[in-house]
């Protein structure tokens, strides 16, 4: 299905011209290098494109982004061989550069090796051909002679961006006049590639396009997976003899076509090329389209601001996102609501219902990539579990939606480095039951709850271990139990005075004995909470009668006022108790009981109306 599925999307970029002619491929250009007619290097000229971006504190920067450009098929080769029309400075310049200095010599003679290597592809390529700027080329290529430009002021001048860049070939007198642009150079580009792979003469009915056509025996590589070889790592290879069957060697086996293969790589390395197609969790990335092409696209980006907080700002695409946002808070005020129904998702969206869409995760091995999963889901039921996803998780004192980055975020230590990530497996059953609408893994309420008994508050860093995204996914994962069990849903967004679930009251009680705290002995190095809400929440009849003999101290502290109004609230609570303290608490309950805590909580630093107050 999925080979199938990226085929099916390389013939939709190719109906829009999207697709590179075959031979070529897509290469970032930094800078152009200057030739005289004579084949003289007369300096660089600056090929990149200036954009703006926010930066932190939403101040806008400039920054320089190299420029796309189409030149012959990139080598995908290890060791050392060189491209037609090479991009790499070793190989173009045959120096290395060190604490600011240029030098022919390493250890290996690779600066030589590539650069000779250079010389020996490119004007056996350009062998018979002229015009301008391939006479300039040729040139260079026999008068450059590395030991002799190590002092070279351009080089210098360039320092160590000459490592980090890629460079083209254009005429010192007209730089818009560029190498891999001329047609003598496309044309014979164009017939190598027509002419490679003429030697495989094995057929067979190929497993994809249903057609008897050679069938490819190495599959392209797939570049841009974090993890995964710099040079690329391939989907489909067999290498052991294990893997073998009716003597067929190698991707023989998998019985794809020459065609098919390119086809699919190309539309694999296109959606990981394209941040709006890509994202990852943990160590898997998750790439994602919609079927139909680009009168689809914003099937993606509605997907994408799932993975993204509203505050995020692309400056390249500023108005589509800020009608993506519009869209997403229309949906999501609904879903809140619950009056959020299919047909009213489509009317809001002006999504076709029946649009396929399609969310891969592929994570490198020791030898190629392995797919982690695949679902392919109407973009309608996508979205529409999306919204309810969001409006589970909702909570008062949440006002923006919880991209999953930032509930992985909440499954791990604060004191942990910043590059820890949750558990993968745990990330993954998360993100399906998101996907599908059903009951989140058990082990997403477990670690919640434990990460809240176990992490402290800390002022300085602003960490409050029961916060607005912990809490909303503690009730989401509860609630959403309580649905798929055909049960009433007893957790509310807010405080709920009538609900009389004994482990909610005994939250809802600790957080007033801790307010009472506050107020009496103001910021504490050790509080209540720090000493005995992991206690409090798994045995309260072992924790509680100590706490509010503690609490009468408190209050002694108080004034009248206070002591009225914190005694009828403790009366309230403790009266819905039915005389006694559970003496243990569930996981269910224990997450009920955080909720309980954070609404009463919430709820005395939010605003009153008279009649509340």
């Amino acid at each position: 299905m999925l080979i199938q599925a990226l085929c099916d999307y390389y013939d939709e970029l190719a109906d829009e011209g999207k697709v590179v002619s075959e031979g070529f491929s897509e290469q970032a250009i930094h800078y152009l290098i200057k030739l005289t007619p004579e084949g003289e290097f007369d300096g660089f000229s600056d090929y990149r494109r200036k954009s703006l971006y926010k930066a932190k504190g939403n101040k806008e920067k400039e920054r320089y982004d190299p420029r796309i450009s189409i030149l012959p098929k990139r080598t995908e080769k290890p060791g050392i061989d060189s491209n037609l029309i090479e991009h790499r400075p070793l190989y173009i310049f045959g120096l290395n550069f060190d604490k600011n200095t240029f030098s022919p010599n390493d250890k290996t003679d690779k600066a030589k090796k590539s650069h000779e290597a250079f010389v020996t592809k490119n004007l056996e390529f350009i062998e018979g051909l002229d015009s301008p700027i391939i006479n300039a080329y040729r040139n260079f290529i026999k008068s450059w002679i590395p030991e002799n430009e190590a002092e070279n002021p351009y080089l210098l001048n360039l320092g160590k961006e000459y490592r980090s860049s890629s460079f083209a070939f254009c005429l010192a007198e007209d730089p818009n006049v560029v190498l891999h642009e001329d047609k003598l150079i496309k044309e014979r580009a164009k017939r190598l590639a027509e002419s490679a792979g003429t030697e495989n003469t094995y057929s067979s009915s190929c497993a994809v396009l249903g057609d008897n056509l050679p069938i490819a025996r190495i599959h392209n590589k797939i570049k841009g997976v974090p993890g995964g070889l710099a040079t690329g790592t391939v989907l489909v290879g067999i290498k052991a003899e294990a893997g073998c069957s009716y003597c067929n060697e190698m991707s023989y086996n998998s019985n794809i076509s020459e065609l098919a293969m390119k086809k699919y790589t190309f539309a694999l390395n296109a959606l990981l090329s394209d941040k709006k197609h890509k994202t990852v969790i943990d160590d898997v990335t998750v790439i994602y389209w919609a079927a139909g092409g680009a009168k689809n696209e914003r099937c993606s980006d509605l997907f994408g601001s799932f993975f993204n907080d509203e505050e995020d700002d692309d400056q390249e695409n500023k108005p589509d996102k800020s009608q993506t946002e519009e869209m997403l808070k229309n949906t999501f005020a609904l879903a809140k609501t619950g009056e959020l129904t299919k047909e009213r998702l489509s009317a809001i969206t002006d999504i076709d219902d029946s649009i396929d869409f399609y969310i891969v995760g592929i994570k490198p091995n020791a030898s190629r990539l392995s797919v982690k999963f695949v679902y392919r889901k109407k973009f309608a039921d996508i979205l529409f579990n999306i919204a309810r996803h969001q409006a589970d998780m909702s909570i008062i004192g949440r006002t923006k939606r919880i991209p999953l980055w930032r509930l992985e975020k909440e499954l791990v230590s604060p004191k942990l480095k910043d590059n820890s990530s949750a558990d993968a497996s745990l990330l993954s059953a998360t993100f399906k039951s998101i996907l599908y609408g059903a009951p989140y893994p058990v082990y997403l309420l477990s670690t919640l709850v434990t990460r809240v008994k176990t992490d402290q508050d800390d002022e300085s860093k602003k960490f409050r271990s029961v916060n607005s995204v912990r809490a909303g996914a503690i009730r989401a994962c509860i609630n959403r139990k309580s649905r798929a069990l055909n049960e009433k849903e007893e957790l509310s967004m807010a405080l709920d005075i009538k609900n009389t679930n004994q482990a909610y009251l005994c939250g809802r009680l600790f957080a007033v004995l801790e307010r009472i705290q506050k107020q009496a002995l103001g910021d504490l190095n050790r509080s209540i909470k720090d000493a005995y809400f992991s206690s409090a929440a798994s045995k309260p009849a072992l924790v509680f009668p100590k706490l509010i003999s503690l609490s009468q101290n408190h209050m002694k502290k108080l004034d009248d006022n206070s002591n009225v109004f914190y005694n009828i609230l403790i009366e309230e609570i403790i009266g819905k108790l039915e005389g006694q303290f559970p003496e243990t608490l569930t996981l269910t309950d224990q997450g009920k009981f955080m909720i309980g805590y954070y609404h009463q909580d919430q709820d005395f630093y939010t605003k009153k109306n008279k009649e509340d107050k």
